[in-house]
Protein backbone atom coordinates (compact mmCIF):
# COMPACT_ATOMS: atom_id res chain seq x y z
CA UNK A 1 0.00 0.00 0.00
CA UNK A 2 1.29 3.42 -0.93
CA UNK A 3 1.74 5.77 1.99
CA UNK A 4 0.56 8.60 -0.24
CA UNK A 5 -2.59 6.71 -1.20
CA UNK A 6 -5.71 8.79 -0.94
CA UNK A 7 -9.21 7.72 0.06
CA UNK A 8 -10.59 10.52 -2.09
CA UNK A 9 -12.48 9.29 -5.13
CA UNK A 10 -15.67 10.08 -7.00
CA UNK A 11 -17.94 12.00 -4.65
CA UNK A 12 -21.52 10.81 -4.45
CA UNK A 13 -24.52 13.08 -3.81
CA UNK A 14 -26.11 10.80 -1.20
CA UNK A 15 -24.92 10.16 2.31
CA UNK A 16 -24.20 6.48 3.00
CA UNK A 17 -27.40 6.19 5.03
CA UNK A 18 -29.39 7.45 2.02
CA UNK A 19 -28.08 4.78 -0.31
CA UNK A 20 -30.88 2.53 -1.61
CA UNK A 21 -31.16 -0.86 0.03
CA UNK A 22 -30.76 -3.96 -2.13
CA UNK A 23 -34.11 -5.01 -3.61
CA UNK A 24 -33.17 -8.65 -3.04
CA UNK A 25 -31.28 -10.27 -0.18
CA UNK A 26 -30.27 -13.58 1.39
CA UNK A 27 -31.90 -14.49 4.69
CA UNK A 28 -30.80 -16.73 7.57
CA UNK A 29 -32.77 -19.61 6.08
CA UNK A 30 -29.71 -20.10 3.86
CA UNK A 31 -27.70 -20.65 7.04
CA UNK A 32 -27.15 -18.68 10.24
CA UNK A 33 -23.41 -18.37 9.59
CA UNK A 34 -22.57 -17.06 6.14
CA UNK A 35 -19.51 -15.55 4.47
CA UNK A 36 -18.87 -12.80 1.94
CA UNK A 37 -15.61 -12.15 0.07
CA UNK A 38 -15.14 -8.58 -1.11
CA UNK A 39 -12.30 -6.69 -2.80
CA UNK A 40 -12.14 -2.93 -2.36
CA UNK A 41 -8.50 -1.91 -2.55
CA UNK A 42 -6.24 -2.18 0.48
CA UNK A 43 -7.49 -5.02 2.63
CA UNK A 44 -6.31 -3.26 5.79
CA UNK A 45 -8.92 -0.56 5.22
CA UNK A 46 -11.81 -2.80 4.23
CA UNK A 47 -11.15 -5.10 7.17
CA UNK A 48 -11.14 -2.14 9.58
CA UNK A 49 -14.61 -1.09 8.41
CA UNK A 50 -16.28 -4.48 8.71
CA UNK A 51 -14.86 -5.29 12.12
CA UNK A 52 -17.10 -2.53 13.54
CA UNK A 53 -20.43 -4.08 12.52
CA UNK A 54 -22.74 -5.98 14.83
CA UNK A 55 -23.33 -9.48 13.52
CA UNK A 56 -19.88 -9.74 11.96
CA UNK A 57 -18.18 -12.73 13.55
CA UNK A 58 -14.75 -12.49 11.96
CA UNK A 59 -12.90 -10.66 9.18
CA UNK A 60 -9.84 -12.17 7.53
CA UNK A 61 -7.64 -10.37 5.02
CA UNK A 62 -6.50 -12.46 2.09
CA UNK A 63 -6.31 -13.01 -1.64
CA UNK A 64 -8.70 -14.38 -4.28
CA UNK A 65 -8.69 -14.74 -8.03
CA UNK A 66 -5.63 -16.87 -8.70
CA UNK A 67 -3.70 -19.90 -7.44
CA UNK A 68 -2.50 -20.79 -3.96
CA UNK A 69 1.06 -20.78 -5.29
CA UNK A 70 0.90 -17.03 -5.99
CA UNK A 71 -1.11 -16.04 -2.90
CA UNK A 72 1.58 -14.15 -1.02
CA UNK A 73 1.91 -10.42 -0.49
CA UNK A 74 5.10 -9.86 -2.45
CA UNK A 75 3.86 -11.74 -5.50
CA UNK A 76 0.39 -10.17 -5.44
CA UNK A 77 1.88 -6.67 -5.11
CA UNK A 78 4.06 -7.32 -8.16
CA UNK A 79 0.91 -7.14 -10.28
CA UNK A 80 1.78 -10.35 -12.11
CA UNK A 81 -1.17 -12.40 -10.77
CA UNK A 82 -4.94 -12.20 -11.08
CA UNK A 83 -5.32 -12.04 -7.31
CA UNK A 84 -7.14 -9.19 -5.61
CA UNK A 85 -6.64 -8.12 -2.03
CA UNK A 86 -9.87 -9.25 -0.38
CA UNK A 87 -11.53 -9.70 2.97
CA UNK A 88 -13.61 -12.69 3.98
CA UNK A 89 -16.41 -11.56 6.28
CA UNK A 90 -18.01 -14.28 8.40
CA UNK A 91 -21.32 -13.06 9.71
CA UNK A 92 -24.46 -14.07 11.60
CA UNK A 93 -27.24 -13.75 9.03
CA UNK A 94 -29.77 -13.44 11.85
CA UNK A 95 -28.21 -10.08 12.76
CA UNK A 96 -26.84 -8.71 9.50
CA UNK A 97 -27.42 -9.70 5.89
CA UNK A 98 -25.32 -10.08 2.77
CA UNK A 99 -27.24 -7.16 1.30
CA UNK A 100 -26.35 -4.90 4.23
CA UNK A 101 -22.69 -5.83 3.86
CA UNK A 102 -22.93 -4.81 0.20
CA UNK A 103 -24.55 -1.49 1.13
CA UNK A 104 -21.61 -0.72 3.42
CA UNK A 105 -19.18 -1.90 0.72
CA UNK A 106 -20.53 0.52 -1.87
CA UNK A 107 -21.26 3.47 0.41
CA UNK A 108 -18.33 3.48 2.84
CA UNK A 109 -15.64 0.83 2.34
CA UNK A 110 -14.31 1.96 -1.05
CA UNK A 111 -14.97 3.86 -4.29
CA UNK A 112 -16.51 1.37 -6.76
CA UNK A 113 -16.04 3.67 -9.75
CA UNK A 114 -12.24 3.45 -9.78
CA UNK A 115 -10.98 0.84 -12.24
CA UNK A 116 -8.15 -1.36 -10.97
CA UNK A 117 -7.17 1.11 -8.29
CA UNK A 118 -8.12 2.88 -5.07
CA UNK A 119 -6.57 6.32 -4.82
CA UNK A 120 -2.86 5.96 -5.51
CA UNK A 121 -2.91 2.20 -4.98
CA UNK A 122 -2.87 1.12 -8.63
CA UNK A 123 -3.13 -2.36 -10.13
CA UNK A 124 -5.61 -5.19 -10.61
CA UNK A 125 -4.84 -6.39 -7.11
CA UNK A 126 -6.70 -3.29 -5.89
CA UNK A 127 -9.76 -3.79 -8.11
CA UNK A 128 -13.34 -3.55 -6.89
CA UNK A 129 -14.94 -7.01 -6.93
CA UNK A 130 -17.54 -9.20 -5.30
CA UNK A 131 -16.33 -12.80 -5.21
CA UNK A 132 -19.63 -14.66 -5.04
CA UNK A 133 -19.77 -18.08 -3.41
CA UNK A 134 -23.09 -19.10 -5.00
CA UNK A 135 -25.73 -17.99 -7.47
CA UNK A 136 -27.78 -16.23 -4.81
CA UNK A 137 -24.89 -13.93 -3.93
CA UNK A 138 -24.22 -13.23 -7.59
CA UNK A 139 -27.84 -12.25 -8.26
CA UNK A 140 -28.10 -10.02 -5.18
CA UNK A 141 -24.87 -8.21 -6.06
CA UNK A 142 -25.74 -7.85 -9.75
CA UNK A 143 -29.17 -6.42 -9.01
CA UNK A 144 -27.81 -4.05 -6.38
CA UNK A 145 -25.13 -2.65 -8.69
CA UNK A 146 -27.79 -2.06 -11.33
CA UNK A 147 -29.97 -0.29 -8.76
CA UNK A 148 -27.14 1.96 -7.58
CA UNK A 149 -26.23 2.88 -11.17
CA UNK A 150 -29.88 3.62 -11.97
CA UNK A 151 -30.11 5.84 -8.88
CA UNK A 152 -26.89 7.62 -9.94
CA UNK A 153 -25.45 7.46 -6.45
CA UNK A 154 -22.07 8.11 -8.08
CA UNK A 155 -21.47 10.48 -11.01
CA UNK A 156 -19.47 7.71 -12.72
CA UNK A 157 -20.51 4.17 -13.55
CA UNK A 158 -19.74 1.44 -11.01
CA UNK A 159 -16.97 -0.84 -12.33
CA UNK A 160 -17.18 -3.55 -9.65
CA UNK A 161 -16.71 -7.00 -11.16
CA UNK A 162 -18.60 -10.12 -10.14
CA UNK A 163 -16.21 -13.05 -9.98
CA UNK A 164 -16.87 -16.64 -8.96
CA UNK A 165 -15.03 -17.52 -5.76
CA UNK A 166 -12.85 -20.52 -6.46
CA UNK A 167 -10.77 -20.23 -3.30
CA UNK A 168 -9.94 -17.77 -0.54
CA UNK A 169 -6.31 -17.63 0.58
CA UNK A 170 -5.65 -16.00 3.99
CA UNK A 171 -2.96 -13.33 3.96
CA UNK A 172 0.14 -13.43 6.13
CA UNK A 173 -0.42 -13.12 9.89
CA UNK A 174 1.02 -9.61 10.10
CA UNK A 175 -1.76 -8.29 7.84
CA UNK A 176 -4.58 -9.48 10.08
CA UNK A 177 -6.33 -6.76 12.14
CA UNK A 178 -3.60 -4.43 10.93
CA UNK A 179 -5.46 -1.15 11.37
CA UNK A 180 -6.39 -1.85 14.99
CA UNK A 181 -2.82 -2.83 15.82
CA UNK A 182 -1.21 0.12 14.01
CA UNK A 183 -3.60 3.08 14.40
CA UNK A 184 -0.87 5.72 14.04
CA UNK A 185 0.70 4.21 10.91
CA UNK A 186 0.47 6.98 8.27
CA UNK A 187 -1.53 4.95 5.72
CA UNK A 188 -3.99 3.78 8.36
CA UNK A 189 -4.44 7.28 9.77
CA UNK A 190 -4.92 8.81 6.32
CA UNK A 191 -7.04 6.17 4.59
CA UNK A 192 -8.54 3.58 6.94
CA UNK A 193 -9.47 5.84 9.86
CA UNK A 194 -11.71 8.18 7.80
CA UNK A 195 -13.63 5.18 6.46
CA UNK A 196 -14.22 3.86 9.97
CA UNK A 197 -15.28 7.32 11.10
CA UNK A 198 -17.78 7.53 8.22
CA UNK A 199 -19.19 4.13 9.11
CA UNK A 200 -19.61 5.07 12.75
CA UNK A 201 -21.33 8.31 11.75
CA UNK A 202 -23.82 6.90 9.28
CA UNK A 203 -24.36 3.37 10.55
CA UNK A 204 -24.38 3.97 14.31
CA UNK A 205 -27.33 1.60 14.73
CA UNK A 206 -25.31 -1.20 13.11
CA UNK A 207 -22.23 -1.02 15.34
CA UNK A 208 -21.09 -3.56 17.91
Amino acid sequence: MSLVSSSRGSAHPLTPAEFPDPDQDIGPEAGARQSAVLAGGCFWCVEAVYRQLDGVLDVVSGYAGDSAATADYQTVCSGTTNHAEVVRIDFDARKISFGTLLKVFFSVAHDPTQLNRQGNDVGRQYRSAVFYANEAQRVVAERYIARLDAAKVYPDKIVTTLEKLDAFHPAEAYHQDYAARHPTQPYIAAVAAPKVEKLRRYYADRLK
